[in-house]
């Protein structure tokens, strides 16, 4: 079972593998490919994507929601 990193802040869902790769590199200082699963949110909370590196590439879930919203933390709460 991979480690599960919640990425606080939205993000612009423009983003693809590599931007989403690049925030996990540069903000969280994590490896991309160290085989954790990184989730992340837009600010609206109704779509997530989830990224992980998968022996010879990327995997990069995508959902999003018709009329829930995600509940996910924020930079204060405490987990």
């Amino acid at each position: 079972m991979p480690r599960i990193y919640l990425y606080r802040n939205p993000v612009d869902f423009r983003k693809s593998f590599r931007g989403l790769a690049a925030i996990v590199e540069q903000e969280l200082g994590h490896n991309p490919f160290d085989g954790g699963l990184y989730a992340f949110t837009n600010r609206q909370r109704n779509k997530i994507k989830c990224l992980f590196w998968e022996d010879n590439g990327f995997v990069l879930y995508y959902k999003s929601l018709a009329e829930e919203k995600l509940r996910w933390p924020r930079q204060g709460d405490e987990l």
